[in-house]
């Protein structure tokens, strides 16, 4: 009888909950490391596609891309939000990734088409220069680009710049109709489950003075107006500044590359925060429609 207690005694029974906080960890880490992979690579694929590359080049390559990719796995692994919004509100930061992978990939191809020589490359030159022509207007973004250009460019410089800042902006006005896809049509993010402003919007106080949903419009319309005018701005700035800026560092196709996607995504991913901050406001304010119904009907049915 002893041994038969002191057996059962000495076996350890496993809670299901211990098997649920094992899986929870792997699953999180696996998460984290994966998209702190697609980051470093994110970073590294125009040093990986563009010839030439120097070794000093190449080391700074490397160091920011582990310092990147290092601090997507600790924010994503942590249980805790920090800076990075909308992690909990999928798929909105794959939507931003792909949107920026795909700006650096098109705009490493392009430039380093005559060093691949695939018909791949070939094609996207012939596209690109198709798609940059619908582009090129008078008063568009990429023709202020063009003419923030210092004087005497020469015609390749001016037409790398065109073409970069023309692929540039129509991945970026991709991003932004697939995003408006996702809220119009695919009801985003009611159709994901439930939104907790607290992890969604880490940088974004609830008690910080004022009516959140005043709050949360007032900074949609700021988002979006700034990012529909940066575009605009940022090259009659650069024309401004011309004096303290070199832009001739532009024919560096590396620097060509990172400007344009900085030119480009910035404004789009302002352009997506204000949209979801007003998508986040409407079902606020539809669910305090719907409280205060319910209060009053149920005020008319006591009395």
């Amino acid at each position: 009888m002893q041994r038969h207690q002191s057996g059962n005694t000495g076996k350890r029974k496993r809670r299901p909950g211990q098997f649920e906080g094992r899986r929870a960890v792997i699953v999180r880490v696996t998460g984290a490391l994966m998209r702190a992979i697609l980051i470093a690579l994110a970073i590294a694929t125009p040093s990986l596609l563009l010839p030439d590359i120097t070794a000093d080049a190449a080391q700074v390559v490397v160091l920011v891309a582990m310092v990147g990719a290092l601090y997507t796995f600790i924010e994503y692994f942590s249980q805790f939000p920090t800076i990075i919004e909308f992690r909990f509100a999928p798929p909105v930061n794959r939507l931003r990734y792909f949107t920026a992978f795909a700006m650096i990939l098109l705009l490493a191809v392009y430039q380093s088409g005559p060093a691949l020589d695939s018909p791949i490359s070939d094609l996207l030159q012939r596209v690109g220069q198709i798609l940059v022509n619908a582009v090129d207007f008078p008063y568009s973004p990429v023709r202020l680009v063009i003419l923030a250009l210092p004087e005497g460019s020469s015609a390749a410089f001016i037409q790398d710049v065109r073409a970069a800042a023309g692929i540039a902006y129509l991945t970026s006005l991709c991003g932004l109709v697939a995003f408006g896809i996702l809220v119009r049509v695919y009801g985003w993010p009611a159709r994901y489950g439930a939104f907790n402003v607290w992890i969604n919007l880490p940088l974004f106080d609830p008690t910080g003075g004022g009516d959140v949903l005043a709050r949360l419009k007032r900074d949609s319309v700021v988002n979006i107006v700034l990012g529909f005018l940066l575009p605009f701005l940022a090259p009659v700035v650069v024309r401004f500044l011309m004096p303290m800026v070199d832009l001739h560092a532009l024919a560096l196709p590396q620097t060509l590359i990172w400007t344009m996607v900085a030119w480009a995504f910035l404004p789009a991913n302002l352009i997506m925060r204000g949209v979801a901050l007003a998508r986040i406001a409407a079902m606020i304010e539809a669910k305090r429609r719907r409280t205060y119904a319910a209060a009053k009907a149920e005020g008319v049915l006591a009395i």
